[in-house]
């Protein structure tokens, strides 16, 4: 097994640990008031900068006829 060459240092420690903690995730909220992850559509009304780029009524029927009936 190998050993540590020698003692590390706080600093180096602290530089090795900055990237633990990773970014906030950016909210955005569209002209609807809806929440959504920044650059990426609105999983609500389908729309990215203010065009629709999702249809959402044909995802929601395609959702819902792939689950399957309770038994």
């Amino acid at each position: 097994m190998s050993t540590p060459k020698g003692k590390t240092t706080k600093s180096k420690k602290g530089r090795r640990r900055s990237h633990k903690n990773g970014p906030l995730l950016q909210i955005h909220v569209d002209e609807q008031g809806n929440p959504s992850l920044a650059h990426h559509a609105s999983p609500v009304s389908g729309t990215y900068k203010g065009r629709q780029v999702i249809d959402v009524e044909k995802r929601m029927k395609r959702r819902v006829k792939k689950l399957k009936p309770l038994t």
